[in-house]
């Protein structure tokens, strides 16, 4: 059994008095990360039902990873009895308030302090997505660099957990820039004025993202040290937010030792993961691969309308990006006992214009494009229990909603050799290799001899996916915070300096407070029609 599996079962065992938590010291400042339990204090009573604010600027129905990861987690939270609201864009009808913006000029920071006045929750929870937040990238000087989230952070008394949702190593992070096509205006009256006026534009961006590389960490360090605990997927996303802290003047962690590397088995560095949960739609039912596949109609070739059924089936399918490195899919010559399907979607809040290269060449039967957009819930699982194994050929990823819903369905994955899909094939969920066509095709013959292995595997992993476990998690991560704020008060001394007692450790947290008249507010009238008492527990 694999450590996380472990220590859920311990934890399930144990109850509430197991101490995995870690603490990283910043000078006299003590910083969290998410831990799956909650600090062992006879004295206080825990709350069993909390008030929780969710941020969230992407939210059902609109499309997006972010938004459905906070939809079902909203929904586990509220059904362990929690009231949970949820603070969304003006698109995510389902919210319960509304007016949360990705434009660099909308004030968002205004709306959630008048939220947080009006609502008192226990818990802030922010869904932390740079572009969700209107980041702002400068050219000239990058500490200015920015999201309309940041005073946020310094405004608010309520306790503020935060889940990070991106960090890149520097050359993913200079990967997210689509490349240039020069030749799309080949046909143009002005072709080379376009081309200049492109390569311009080009030019700037990769600057931009040059200077700014450490500016874009930094907001993570800086909601890091603001939030009450943070929250990630892996041990890679962990490592990268805290990395720039290092060897720094701020220290945020001192000595090498005090961050293990990724393939440690240090509980103390394994235990502030909390994975992104997933579960199917549609529960398994026999022979629901061959309803799957009737359904999506990919039993056909050239010849007779009808492949052998015995074929295994990788899926590709997610937003239509540049960096999901589709373009290396028609290169693949797949195995004979294998068919690639594909299904793509626009990104909501994508503006790259992106045009993918053609994935189906003539009379090439290796690869079926389904073309069906952004599936429903249902068709998505039942496109997941089609098929074998999920295709994740990224040139950047910081975490995968996909593979997390592969996962859940019991397909291992095969992908690119990025720190995360390799911190997740060490479990032995997949497989991760160049990306190259031949290592791509290499690898699913691979995966056909040791099927078994990996098969049972992830179908061990995935109970640990399950969103009652994950809302368990974040439930006593939020009680942990509450249980440190109640035995704060009797020694809170003045508005801006706290001391924090933990098991092993005093520290001292120094807090901004902005006086009122520098807080820009949203018009009351926004926010009064923004305000729905509808749903907050259901």
């Amino acid at each position: 059994m694999d450590l996380p599996l472990l220590r859920d079962f311990l934890y399930r065992i144990i109850g509430h008095n197991t101490k995995y938590q870690k603490n990283f010291d910043n000078n006299n400042n003590t910083l969290h990360f998410s831990s799956i339990s909650v600090q062992e204090n006879n004295n206080i009573n825990i709350k069993n039902s909390l008030k929780i604010l969710m941020v969230s600027t992407e939210y059902p129905p609109m499309y997006g990873g972010v938004g459905r990861y906070t939809y079902n987690l909203t929904r586990a939270l509220r059904k362990l009895g929690h009231t949970v609201y949820v603070v969304c864009s003006d698109d995510g009808k389902e919210g319960n308030f509304f007016g949360l913006s990705s434009s660099f000029n909308k004030d968002n920071s205004g709306l959630l302090l008048e939220i947080v006045n009006k609502v008192n929750p226990d818990i802030v929870h922010i869904q932390f997505e740079h572009g969700l937040y209107g980041l702002k990238l400068r050219s000239i000087n990058p500490r200015k660099t920015c999201t309309n989230i940041d005073s946020f952070y310094d405004i608010c008394k309520a306790p503020i957990v935060t889940t990070f949702h991106s960090a890149y190593t520097f050359k993913q992070w200079m990967n997210i820039i689509s490349p240039l096509d020069l030749k799309s205006n080949s046909n143009n009256n002005n072709n080379l004025k376009n081309q200049v006026k492109h390569f311009s534009k080009y030019i700037l961006q990769y600057w931009k993202f040059i200077i700014n590389y450490k500016s874009f960490h930094d907001l993570n360090n800086e909601k890091l040290v603001k939030s009450k605990k943070g929250i990630v997927f892996s041990d890679y996303m962990k490592n990268r937010i805290i990395e720039k802290k290092r060897k720094g003047s701020n220290g945020f962690a001192n000595n090498k030792s005090d961050v293990s590397d990724n393939n440690s088995n240090n509980d103390n560095n394994n235990n502030i993961v909390i994975y992104h949960g997933a579960e199917p739609s549609l529960s398994l039912f026999p022979n629901i691969k061959e309803e799957a596949r009737a359904k999506f109609g990919i039993y056909f070739d050239n010849k007779d309308n009808k492949t052998t059924r015995t074929k295994r089936i990788a899926l590709a399918m997610g937003f239509k990006t540049s960096t999901k490195g589709w373009d290396i899919l028609s290169e693949i010559d797949v195995p004979e006992n294998w068919l690639i399907i594909v299904n793509s979607s626009k990104n909501h809040f994508n503006t790259e214009n992106y045009k993918p290269k053609k994935i189906i060449k003539k009379n090439y039967t290796g690869i079926i494009d389904l073309q069906r957009d952004y599936l429903s819930d249902t068709d998505l699982s039942l496109l997941f229990y089609a098929s074998d194994v999920v295709l994740l050929p990224y040139k950047v990823s910081s975490g995968s909603g996909v593979m997390f819903d592969a996962l859940a369905h019991g397909l291992p994955f095969i992908a690119t050799d990025l720190e995360f899909f390799k911190e997740y094939a060490r479990k032995g969920l997949g497989l991760t290799v160049k990306r190259d066509p031949k290592e791509f095709k290499k690898a699913l013959i691979d995966l056909e001899n040791n099927y078994e292995y990996y098969y049972n595997s992830v179908n061990q992993f995935k109970l640990s996916l399950n969103w009652k476990n994950i809302a368990d998690h974040h439930n006593n991560v939020y009680n942990s915070i509450l249980v440190d704020t109640k035995s704060l008060k009797s020694i809170l001394h003045s508005s801006t300096i706290v001391t924090t007692n933990t098991t092993n450790t005093t520290t001292t947290t120094n807090a901004t407070v902005l006086p009122m008249n520098k807080i820009k507010n949203s018009p009351s009238k926004s926010f009064n029609n923004s305000f729905s008492l509808s749903n907050p527990s259901k």
